[in-house]
């Protein structure tokens, strides 16, 4: 196998998770700042033109980091990060859509809109207009999330989960780029400390490649 890695949250999403699975998997960096990823040699690996990906041992080409940490979870069970039972995998999968269409992805477009619009315009239809509204709905889903979360230290209580990792990721990257959070949200503030703390999110700031390699 083979993973198509980049510089931007999602494929860092799948860093982490590759590293808290303890998998070594070998990586190609795609340069998305200088457009390789929109180059013909990877529209045709993953004519989406986006990272990451993952070229499977019999050829075929997986994207969308969801799926691929779906698929790594499936060959690699062990340490569950989405779940050992079909309940598990169901609340795992709860907190995971909760995250991405409430929060990560408002804070994505808002990027593409404001902070990353001198990247983007060229690439994407872009909408500056909405960047400032995008940026207050997902500080109240935010807060909203925050308003959901149980005893446990993680999303899925006691267990730590793909889910925790999606959130903690774009919450990072969104601090970066002038979208940070309220760090006094009472549960929200201290999760994103305990997940910080975890060595995958720092190993995971580098490239899988320099990661395995060094």
């Amino acid at each position: 196998m083979l993973i198509y890695d980049a510089h931007s949250p999602a494929p860092r999403c799948l860093r982490m998770f590759v590293i808290e699975k303890g998998l070594a998997l070998p990586a190609q960096t795609i340069d998305v700042f200088a457009g390789e990823n929109r180059q013909p040699a990877f529209l045709a690996l993953n004519p989406a033109g986006q990272t990451p990906a993952l070229r499977c041992d019999d050829g075929q080409v997986l994207a969308e980091a969801v799926a691929i940490a779906e698929y790594l979870e499936e060959l690699h069970p062990e340490p569950a990060l989405i779940g050992r039972t079909a309940m598990e995998r169901a609340q795992a999968r709860q907190w995971w859509r909760r995250v991405e269409l409430n929060v990560t992805e408002f804070i994505h477009n808002a990027y593409h809109y404001d902070e990353g619009l001198a990247r983007f315009e060229t690439r994407i239809p872009v909408v500056p207009e909405a960047a400032a509204g995008l940026k207050r709905v997902a500080r109240d889903r935010l807060a909203w999330l925050d308003r959901l979360f149980g005893e446990g230290p993680y999303l899925c209580g006691e267990r730590f989960s793909a889910a925790d990792i999606w959130l903690y990721v774009w919450l990072d990257f969104a601090s970066t780029v002038g979208q940070d959070f309220d760090r006094q949200l009472d549960r929200i503030g201290p999760w994103f400390e305990r997940v910080a703390a975890r060595p995958s999110a720092a190993a995971s700031r580098q490239l899988l490649l320099h990661a395995l390699s060094g």
